[in-house]
């Protein structure tokens, strides 16, 4: 063996023995972490003066961050939304790591450009959206909106007869932007980040989906005829709800306007017999994105736009140099804002090819389960109301006035049994649980009520 196969064969054989002690303790740990950022910083000290053998390196890494990690890998983690990694995304992940691949082009590196070419394929099929369109695979769910946005950005402006491209912002028509009141903040970042400004908000209902009629009020009572883009929601940060495509997209297009999903975990529900009622009519909008790290559990980070007319997207992101090796099909940098970037696609085949269609049916309806279940447990708690109607992953409950609430979230992340977040909707201090974690099961969710009733017999 060589010196550099046996420096690579220690590193890598050091970071699976690590690997594989975490992933056995994430059952069992405390789900917060032990010590802060301020105290680990202070543990790794200052930079070496010369090298340091390879695997001694990963075994301090694992000594010192111990500590600091937040076991988000367990089946009790419901904070924000944050899957687990299914073993064979997780595996895939590695692969990625090791082979090094620069999957902008598909000429030089075709083998990861295949697999992800794939994925896309099997997305589409998956998810009932049609064959055509352009799928890219970018950091999470902030960049699919972006993505999916600078391409509805592309186009509404160029049917204007405005080039962006070549003339800028400057002088040109402005864009009416039009979103539901609960909307994700991603999205107005996004806009932020396109020069698009803030949005028009459009009223919703008790559970955060768009109202279709003021929908069409904004759109008719909006200053002039010009370019348009309507965002709208897959799945409601809070509650879940999905807003009313069939209706909302119909009255967007009537208007000229571009409709852009935002689905970062609620698109999953289109893979579902059983939920796909929540996302009908979904298919007709121009551009969706989701996040495969939430629902579809591939590691960080793994996010996907998907745009219907790829012609607007290859407009926003394509790009030329004389040193790069265009392919006649196209290449997966004429669908991202990368141009290097590794493969993280194929962590999103992996988990699609372990799975199957049934295995993925089974994950969403085993999650949507799940919070059913914990919504009803925590239900039959002295003092808990939930208030949400738990239609996907999301249950939001308070228990008693908002002090009382703060209380028993802190209780709650204090025992570490169960991580459930703190927020605020509809006017209420909530408690938010998020359930999106394959490896979930009916002992975390009994486990978790039960941490549920504790918490509020101590404060009570």
């Amino acid at each position: 063996m060589t010196a550099r196969e046996e420096a690579y064969t220690a590193a890598l054989q050091a970071a699976v023995t690590h690997a594989r002690s975490w992933l056995a303790s994430v059952p069992d740990r405390p789900i917060p972490p032990r010590r802060g950022a301020d105290e680990l910083a202070k543990a790794f000290g200052e930079i070496p003066d010369g090298p340091s053998d390879p695997a001694a390196a990963i075994d301090l890494l694992a000594e010192v961050v111990d500590d600091g990690l937040m076991a988000m890998a367990s089946g009790r983690f419901f904070g924000w939304v944050i899957g687990g990694t299914l073993p064979a995304a997780l595996a895939a992940d590695w692969l990625v790591t090791a082979w090094d691949q620069n999957a902008g082009m598909r000429t030089p590196t075709p083998g990861v450009v295949a697999t992800e070419e794939a994925a896309g394929r099997w997305l589409l099929d998956l998810l009932g959206l049609p064959d055509r369109c352009a799928v890219g695979f970018v950091t999470g769910a902030t960049m699919a909106n972006f993505t999916g946005l600078a391409a509805a950005r592309e186009q509404v402006l160029a049917d204007a007869g405005w080039d962006v491209g070549q003339r800028g912002l400057n002088g040109a028509p402005p864009v009416t932007v039009l979103v539901g009141a609960e909307r994700h903040d991603t999205v107005d970042v996004a806009l932020r980040y396109l020069g698009l400004g803030a949005p028009t908000v459009v009223p919703a209902d008790d559970q955060g989906r768009i109202r279709a009629d003021a929908l069409a009020e904004r759109l008719t009572t909006r200053q002039g005829t010009g370019p348009a883009i309507v965002c709208l929601q897959a799945g409601n940060l809070h509650s879940g709800a999905f807003d009313p495509f069939t209706e909302a997209i119909a009255v967007a297009h009537q208007h000229g306007a571009w409709v852009h999903i935002d689905g970062a975990f609620g698109l999953w529900a289109g893979a579902s017999p059983t939920h796909r009622h929540l996302v009908e009519g979904y298919q007709d909008a121009d551009s969706w994105a989701t996040d495969a790290h939430k629902t579809l559990n591939v590691p960080f980070d793994c996010g996907i736009a998907i745009v219907a007319k790829p012609a607007p997207l290859r407009r926003a992101f394509g790009v030329h140099g004389d040193y790069l090796i265009p392919d006649a099909a196209g290449d997966p940098l004429d669908r991202v804002p990368e141009m290097s970037r590794r493969a993280r696609g194929v962590p999103v085949w992996a988990a699609l090819q372990s799975l199957g269609r049934t295995g993925v049916t089974g994950l969403v309806d085993g999650l949507v389960g799940h919070a059913q279940a914990i919504a009803a447990g925590i239900a039959e708690v002295d003092g808990v109301e939930v208030l949400n109607e738990v239609v996907f992953t999301q249950v939001c409950f308070t228990v008693g006035g908002e002090e009382r609430t703060r209380a028993v979230m802190q209780h709650l992340l204090a025992e570490g049994v169960t991580w459930m977040s703190g927020s605020r909707w509809a006017g209420h201090q909530i408690i938010r649980v998020s359930v999106s974690n394959w490896s979930t099961d009916e002992q975390d969710v009994a486990m978790s009520v039960a941490a549920v009733r504790r918490a509020v017999e101590a404060t009570g």
